[in-house]
């Protein structure tokens, strides 16, 4: 097909926004009832923190990534269209392709699914990342530091975020079914239109907005959604039909996650929607036109990598006394210094770090909270991350009580002001991981970090 030209319709569906959270099956079969062309969904996010991708877990249970994706696969093999699913296992790592594939290889066991599956792995290593940096080739994504030899070298894990063109290889090859590591939303969705010849403005417009399924939609939600991509426009249309997609809701969506809403970078080019044309065009419908790609003369993949940085423990309590919760600052303020001279002797103030989060005050924003007011309660969670699981306890354990029994200005009671809900008081939140690595590599090849696996599977085994 000649490059930049669609001669059919592509209806180009997004089945969910995050596989592996429950899909809305009403939706999902409406649009599985329209043949797509495609079938895509997006699985992971930095949305999620640093946690997942360090620990090598999914955010998600298991019992559910298996429900959404096996609604996935059934309905791609009964269709026989592509199914495309980017950032596997939330992450994107190794360990999360890995987890996937377990789950995708249990479900084509038992249905004696056949299919030709591409692997595409996204995990970096050090080596690679360290070699590149000698050269120069490593830059900062945003306002994060240089990266360091040192910062590289105790990474417990990175990942590489992947355009399209990794994608596009596998489509290339026969794949009926991709899962890849770490990708770009948008990439998961361009990549077929793209291999199909279609537009790339358009393309990367289509996927940035339907790898949301239909939260562009008024209202908002996470049922599937389909995208019509034609010639020189696309049609928006949310599988449910109490959603309604129109020029306001459209065009507002590019606002998402977005410092500039007329463009959006990612791997290889610019998004150029200073020229974009929104239309309502129905009670359900809108269009979208005059989107552009700019390709960049430099390739750059944006690696993310973590460092883990200790344990956590923590603990809720909630303030009612409207005496206290006037003075909430200073009472946390006063605990504090509490704490760190209790423990002043015994523990090392570098090995922990005590941090109270008082929502109903100011615990979302902090001190960038632009109008702190007065409310009639206020839960303040004690945040503990020290070196060792057993200090982060300790000093949580010492944190909670001496809140609980804090004698502020003006107090009447003596049996305690903090509210604990639950038991044991102290929780364990797990190991704690931080983004340590954020930064932009040039490439000399778009799939020079995402090796590509082709696997047959006949009525539900492996074959290669």
């Amino acid at each position: 097909m000649t490059e930049g030209v669609v001669n059919e319709e592509l209806r180009c569906m997004c089945g969910s926004g995050q596989l592996g959270h429950g899909i809305p099956r009403e939706a999902f079969e409406r649009g599985v009832a329209l043949k797509p062309h495609f079938i895509g969904a997006d699985m992971g996010s930095t949305d999620i923190g640093p946690y997942y991708l360090g620990a090598g877990l999914p955010d998600g249970h298991e019992a559910v990534i298996r429900r959404d994706l096996e609604m996935f696969l059934l309905a791609g093999r009964r269709l026989n269209v592509p199914l495309l699913l980017g950032s596997a296992g939330s992450a994107g790592g190794e360990p999360h392709l890995q987890l996937t594939l377990r789950i995708l290889y249990d479900i084509a066991r038992q249905h004696r699914l056949s299919f030709k599956l591409a692997i595409i792995h996204a995990e970096v290593g050090a080596e690679y990342v360290l070699r590149k940096l000698r050269a120069g080739k490593v830059t900062p994504c945003g306002p994060v530091p240089e990266l360091t030899e040192a910062t590289v070298r105790r990474a417990t894990r990175m990942v590489g975020q992947m355009g399209m063109e990794p994608f596009i290889a596998a489509l290339a090859a026969g794949a009926d079914v991709i899962i890849a590591g770490r990708a770009c939303d948008a990439a998961v969705f361009a990549a077929y239109p793209v291999f199909r010849g279609a537009d790339k403005g358009l393309a990367m417009h289509l996927g940035k907005i339907i790898e949301c399924s239909s939260l562009s939609a008024e209202p908002g939600g996470r049922d599937a959604i389909m995208g019509y991509l034609r010639n020189d426009h696309f049609v928006l249309e949310s599988m449910n039909p109490m959603r309604r997609c129109t020029a306001t809701s459209v065009a507002a969506h590019s606002l998402y996650e977005q410092p500039n809403p007329y463009e959006v970078v990612e791997p290889g080019g610019r998004l150029d929607m200073n020229k974009a044309v929104y239309k309502t065009l129905d009670d359900r419908r809108a269009s979208v036109s005059g989107s552009v790609w700019e390709p960049n003369p430099t390739y750059t993949i944006k690696i993310e990598g973590v460092e883990k940085i200790g344990y956590r423990y923590f603990s809720l309590g909630a303030m009612r006394c409207p005496i206290a919760v006037r003075q909430t600052p200073e009472i946390l303020g006063a605990v504090e210094a509490m704490v760190a001279d209790l423990l002043r002797g015994d523990f090392d103030p570098a090995d922990y770090r005590l941090k109270f989060r008082p929502y109903g005050w100011n615990g979302a924003m902090g001190e960038g909270e632009p109008a702190p007011g007065h409310s009639n309660e206020v839960m303040v969670v004690t945040d503990v991350v020290a070196r060792t699981p057993e200090i982060a306890q300790a000093v949580c354990s010492v944190a909670r009580y001496n809140l609980l029994h804090y004698f502020y200005p003006g107090i009447l009671a003596t049996g305690g002001n903090l509210a604990v809900p639950f038991v044991p008081s102290d929780v364990s939140g797990g190991e704690v991981y931080e983004f340590s690595v954020y930064h932009l590599v040039e490439v000399d090849d778009p799939l020079e970090l995402f090796p590509m696996e082709l696997v047959e599977i006949r009525e539900g085994a492996r074959h290669g």
